[in-house]
């Protein structure tokens, strides 16, 4: 299984192709080619052929792809194509529901994100969380909060996700998958409103951000990144390691295996 380290995780819509090699020159740890949401019922076919052309063309490109959701006609068509190309590592299943919905999408060879987007979904997170070929957990704060009858933007709302967000968490980790991926945000010019939500992202545990404009991939990454005193500590904590010895003071605090563990996480966060 692929434990790369992503913060972010930027959309394009298979309508623009054009926008897609843009957005692997943005920075982005991963590009999500959108089959999806972003493409109208009538543009499902061509947007899917757009793909296509784009991966003859650039057969060194490497993408995630957003598939339609179970029971849509077009996901039989969508995961064809993904089991065909080799510059396709991996697969988004939106409003994934059920175990079995993973495994059928996983059958195509690629590894799948499932997108928790749905009270059944969220019922249903033990089993999806460790279906065969789940790779990593995401989650559509938009769309569950609909379902649930949230209002949106209240700090009530955002009590009931956070819940969402700790059970994801929590069956990330005991499943052993790659650190899951939180909710777009949707304010593009909201600046301070993406440094914060990607801030508490990486208090959360969360390893990064899904996100839909290439402006929002500098501020991610930024809020992702230790502060200078927090890496130097991590990494005079490791210098103490690979220098021997058991239970040891740096810094005047006594550091022990979990204090080790971190300042692992911290530096590889840094890169």
């Amino acid at each position: 299984m692929d434990k790369a380290i992503i913060r972010s995780a930027l959309f394009v819509p298979a309508t623009r192709p054009e926008r897609i090699a843009k957005a692997l020159n943005s920075g982005a740890d991963a590009v999500i080619v959108d089959l999806e949401d972003a493409v109208a019922e009538d543009l499902k076919v061509q947007a899917r052929a757009n793909l296509e052309a784009f991966l003859e063309a650039n057969p060194q490109a490497r993408i995630r792809v957003r598939i339609n959701a179970p029971e849509h006609e077009q996901q039989a068509a969508d995961l064809a194509l993904c089991q065909r190309s080799p510059g396709v590592v991996a697969i988004l299943l939106p409003k994934a529901q059920s175990a079995a919905q993973v495994e059928q999408a996983a059958a195509c060879g690629k590894p799948v994100w499932p997108i928790i987007e749905s009270a059944a979904g969220l019922l249903a997170l033990p089993a999806i969380a460790r279906a065969e070929g789940v790779e990593r957990l995401s989650f559509g704060a938009l769309d569950l909060g609909l379902d649930l009858g949230l209002l949106s933007g209240t700090g009530a709302a955002q009590r009931m996700l956070d819940q969402a967000r700790f059970a994801i968490l929590l069956h990330s980790t005991l499943a052993h998958l790659a650190a899951p991926l939180d909710s777009v945000f949707p304010d593009i010019k909201n600046t301070e409103g993406m440094t914060r939500m990607a801030a508490d992202a990486r208090d959360m545990g969360f390893g990064g951000l899904l996100c839909i404009h290439p402006a929002q991939v500098a501020l991610i990454h930024t809020a992702f990144m230790p502060d200078p005193d927090e890496l130097g500590r991590a990494m005079r904590v490791l210098a103490a390691v690979e220098a021997g010895g058991g239970v040891f003071v740096v810094d005047g605090q006594m550091v022990d295996a979990p204090v080790i563990e971190h300042a692992r996480r911290i530096v590889r966060r840094a890169g």
